[in-house]
């Protein structure tokens, strides 16, 4: 999803430019600290998102956007929650109240998705489309991890939450089953017990009821037993 970001400060325009770099699935096209400069770049130039401040000198956020002919979907990012109300004429996607953490903007961003899709399946912790193919977001606590789906060995349920073993180390993430599957490449991870999940290219011995990876015994569940037969037949 290509992204633009319009604030008057320098820093709170670095913050969220590096927000949107740090996401797999947006792209970063450019950042603007003069709103004029960004008007023109919008009435040339389409984008799917634009993360803007409102309280800007000569020309507010509010004014930019009502002299575009076509919105974008928007974000807005300010200081002052006394603009809330005004958003609303422009549809706005989310209201960001400064200082802005990135679990708050990730909640945001994901409400995109929500509006552009009726399918459950593309929401998850991290949205599952192609841009996410080689990496997902994982949340563990108050932090956010970027993990390689290459660098996940096996994953496993315990209780209401996930461990994901990685070539990194372990985190644990409050999620579902289901949740989980649908935020991975299904090419690549399959459900082999109602515990666990395991990556098919790092295992490295198969029995008939087990699988080896990384020295970790993982059973396969009865269940699951002849349709991951029939997948390693056919890989």
């Amino acid at each position: 999803m290509k992204c633009i970001a319009i604030d008057d400060e320098p820093l709170a325009l670095e913050l969220i430019s590096g927000y949107i770099q740090k996401t797999p699935f947006l792209e970063f096209v450019e950042g603007f600290t003069n709103p004029f400069n960004a008007m023109n770049f919008l009435l040339k130039n389409p984008v799917d998102l634009v993360f803007i401040d409102i309280n800007m000198p000569e020309l507010t956020g509010i004014e930019l956007l009502k002299a575009l002919p076509v919105l974008p979907k928007i974000i807005f990012t300010t200081a002052y929650s006394e603009y809330g109300a005004e958003s609303y004429e422009f549809n706005a996607v989310d209201y960001l109240m400064k200082p802005i953490k990135y679990d708050r903007f990730l909640k945001g961003v994901n409400k995109v998705f929500d509006l552009s899709s009726s399918k459950k399946e593309e929401m998850s912790v991290s949205v599952n489309n192609e841009a996410l193919s080689q990496s997902v977001l994982i949340k563990s606590g108050p932090k956010t991890f970027k993990i390689a789906t290459d660098d996940i060995l096996y994953i496993e349920a315990a209780g209401n939450y996930m461990l994901f073993y990685t070539l990194k180390g372990k985190i644990m993430a409050l999620m579902p089953m289901n949740e989980t599957l649908n935020m991975l490449p299904s090419n690549t991870f399959k459900r082999v017990h109602k515990s666990y999940i395991v990556s098919l290219k790092h295992i490295e011995i198969i029995e008939k009821s087990m699988i080896i990876i990384n020295k970790t015994r993982i059973p396969i569940g009865i269940t699951y037993r002849e349709h991951f037969s029939s997948i390693i037949k056919n890989k």
